[in-house]
């Protein structure tokens, strides 16, 4: 066994506040993650807007708080006015980021149906096409969605059977458009002036927007930061968050550092803060510009580009809603995403909001088959414990770890670790053991006195790495209980089992 590792929790030192917009996911028009996803009508448990109930049940238990839509690489390509209105009368278009056909029959409001059916929690974050489009179509979209009466396009919006506005808030300032994979993809100096375009236009009708400008597809793009400076240099005043994108695999059977993969978002989040405040000193601005991180996820990215690679292109070929991109996840790939989202949470004061990308289907923690069941992936239960547990004040958890060597990151903690403050006085620690063999110690002094009471110590675990939830199984991997954990004399003392995600919760 490992010597133990350690921290202290300490009330008077904390990170931030939790804004829950944190535990946020992404709903794009892609393979099934719409279709045979959250809308399937004529599915048993369906209801009379076709969103399949079974699905409702278990995003509302995800504890999801923010939805981003309709894309990702889809939104380059979006005519929001084909998603509107009498759905007969819908248009089919072809979509050019996944190479299939969008039959628009879930559309705007039938997207915001959805969120109402969620609950008062689920708030809508738009993204905006700026890839084929611009500034006239975003601020038409704008006035579609929220402007109350009284004009042509809100008018409409009533006579679509909404008369009351959508009131959007959130909104994405287009999507990856630093990749040349992306459709309509610019220059870091185009896009910005386009997206400080965008956003005076959407600021002269509401001054109140939140809009997030397009950061970097990933922290190894060529351009990485100073496609950041640039883009911030045209709009930093008239944005409030950049965007950070950001996918996880083993490569080449590197599962050690795999496990590591939160070094790099973490790099990732402090470059691009780095990055945010040297244009804010350049320009003497006393404002601050937060963090969306509103794509990530463990993705075999790998395997899907192999299989694209290895697909003719048939221009006659554009098959609707194929299923794409649906990962079967393991406990390895669960312990991997608990580890991100403690790197989120670790950097609560400036990452605002972060879009688990993506909800259903595709790269997903729920699975649905049509006209059959839905279950969780095992990544299901990292996120809906963070989500449910990690509201409040992150505090300032400083780790001392055993450590072990991974080929991409150098010399690792075996313990990747933080811990939050709820309202109610609880404090909950996330805990990672990236063992693969071995347990590890775990002590945690408690600088507290109100901290007297151990609630519990659950973890995701398995004795096969490889181990899934699938349609044969889907109840193969769940969190379990952790006997022998215990509180006494102002310190915490428990045993992390290997390769493992671990929520421990004191009062």
């Amino acid at each position: 066994m490992s010597r133990a590792a350690r921290l202290t929790l300490d009330p008077a030192f904390t990170v931030g506040r939790v804004d829950p917009r944190l535990y946020g996911s992404f709903v794009e028009h892609l393979g099934r993650c719409v279709y045979t996803g959250i809308f399937e009508p004529g599915h048993p448990t369906a209801d009379e807007a076709g969103l399949r109930g079974d699905v409702l049940a278990l995003v509302r238990e995800l504890g999801v708080t923010v939805i981003r839509y309709p894309g990702g690489n889809f939104v380059s390509g979006y005519r929001w006015e084909d998603s509107v209105g009498p759905v007969d009368e819908r248009p089919r278009r072809l979509d050019l980021a996944w190479r299939s056909t969008e039959t628009n029959r879930f559309g705007l409001a039938e997207f915001m149906a959805f969120l109402r059916k969620l609950g008062p929690g689920a708030e809508p974050m738009m993204a905006l096409n700026l890839g084929t489009r611009g500034v006239g179509e975003a601020i038409e979209l704008q006035e579609y969605a929220n402007h109350p009466s009284g004009t042509a396009l809100s008018d409409l919006r009533a006579a679509h059977g909404d008369k009351e506005p959508f009131g959007i808030r959130l909104w994405c300032l287009g999507n990856e458009m630093d990749g040349p994979w992306q459709t309509g993809h610019k220059t870091a100096e185009e896009y910005g002036r386009l997206a400080a375009g965008t956003a005076r236009a959407m600021r002269q009708i509401d001054r109140d927007v939140e809009l997030v400008a397009c950061g970097s597809s990933g922290q190894s793009m060529d351009t990485f930061a100073a496609w950041e400076a640039t883009v911030l240099t045209e709009a930093y005043d008239v944005v409030d968050h950049i965007s950070l994108h950001a996918y996880y695999e083993p490569t080449a059977g590197d599962v050690d550092s795999f496990l590591a993969s939160a070094v790099d978002m973490e790099s990732f989040i402090e470059n691009v803060v780095a990055t945010c405040d040297h244009v804010g000193a350049k320009l003497k601005s006393p404002k601050k510009i937060n963090l969306s991180f509103d794509e990530w996820n463990v993705w075999y990215m790998t395997k899907y580009q192999e299989e694209a690679e290895r697909t003719p292109l048939d221009g006659r070929v554009w098959p609707e809603a194929p299923r794409l991109l649906e990962d079967s996840y393991t406990v390895t790939d669960a312990v991997v995403l608990g580890s991100l989202l403690i790197a989120l949470l670790r950097h609560a004061d400036r990452v605002k909001i972060a879009c688990l990308a993506q909800l259903v289907n595709v790269i997903a923690p729920v699975m649905t088959e049509p006209g059959g069941p839905a279950w969780k992936q095992t990544t299901f239960f990292p996120f809906a414990e963070a989500s449910r547990y990690g509201r409040g004040e992150v505090l300032d958890v400083r780790v001392d770890s055993p450590s072990y060597t991974t080929k991409k990151y150098g010399e690792v903690p075996l313990l990747h670790a933080t811990a939050v403050r709820g309202e109610d006085g609880t404090v909950t620690v996330f805990a990672v053991n990236r063992s693969r063999t071995d347990e590890l110690p775990l002590e945690v002094a408690l600088r507290d006195p109100g901290l007297s009471r151990l609630i519990g110590h659950s973890a995701l675990s398995d004795a096969d790495p490889d181990a899934r939830n699938t349609l044969d199984d889907p109840e193969r991997v769940t969190p379990h209980a952790i006997l022998g954990t215990t509180l006494a004399e102002g310190t915490l003392k428990a045993v992390l089992e290997p390769l493992s995600w671990n929520v421990i919760r004191l009062r």
